[in-house]
Parts: structure tokens; sequence; C-alpha cells
């Protein structure tokens, strides 16, 4: 399986947090799973770290090196469909992970329940 996850999820992982589901973490850590970051989660986390909202020690792409973890860039495909979406959720580093998920058949690792109504394949954080 191919997951894509979702900024708050790659956090709690990078965190050993205990708010990600055993579900998650065994979709995360299993061998047989391709894992990718979107290149807006990193963008996302940089804006809040810039911000003072959040604070994510290391390097990022560090981080996803040593745990497997593959970048997935965003593409104008990505962009436009993204664009494209209609506004169940409004956020839009939320709008190009699923727009990702869906061009690229990814499944989504997320708590977010405003990603459901958009059909793609999802994995409850």
């Amino acid at each position: 399986m191919n997951l894509l996850l979702d900024t708050h999820v790659l956090i709690w992982w990078l965190a050993d947090d205990e708010a990600l589901s055993g579900d998650a973490r065994r979709a995360i850590s299993n061998p047989n799973n391709l894992v990718l970051v979107s290149a807006a989660s990193a963008w996302e986390i940089a804006i809040k770290t810039a911000a003072g909202k959040l604070n994510v020690p290391g390097n990022l792409e560090t981080e996803l090196s040593s745990n497997g973890f593959r970048a997935l860039p965003i593409t104008l495909a990505h962009g436009e469909a993204a664009g494209r979406l209609p506004m169940h959720h409004r956020d839009p580093f939320d709008r190009i992970l699923i727009a990702q998920a869906m061009i690229e058949g990814l499944t989504l690792v997320t708590r977010d329940r405003r990603m459901e109504p958009y059909g793609v394949k999802l994995i409850r954080a």
C-alpha cells in the first residue's frame, strides 16, 4: 500500500505521540508500505514554525530519510486538481494532499473527517 501522511500524522509519528492510532502506526511501520510526505507538509510545518505555532526539532529532510519516508513533490496537475475540488474543506494544505492522494492513487493517513467526502482511501489516524 502507498501511504500519504497528513501533516499532523507526520508530526505525531516523529514525536512518537500517543495520539496516533494503532492502525496508523501499523500501516506506517509496515515495511511493505511506501510512505510519502508531501512538499505541502514541509511548507505547512515551516510556516507554522516561523509563526511560533509549532516546534519541530531537527531537519525534516533528514527525519524523513531516517524513517524511510519519501518526499512527494507538488506538480501542476496536483495544483490544478486541488483547485477543482468541491469546497468541503477550505484548508489549502489539506486540499493539495487530497488532490495528490487522488491523482497518485494513495491512501491518506489522517484524523481529519473533513477529507471523507472526497472519496479518497483513508486510514484513520
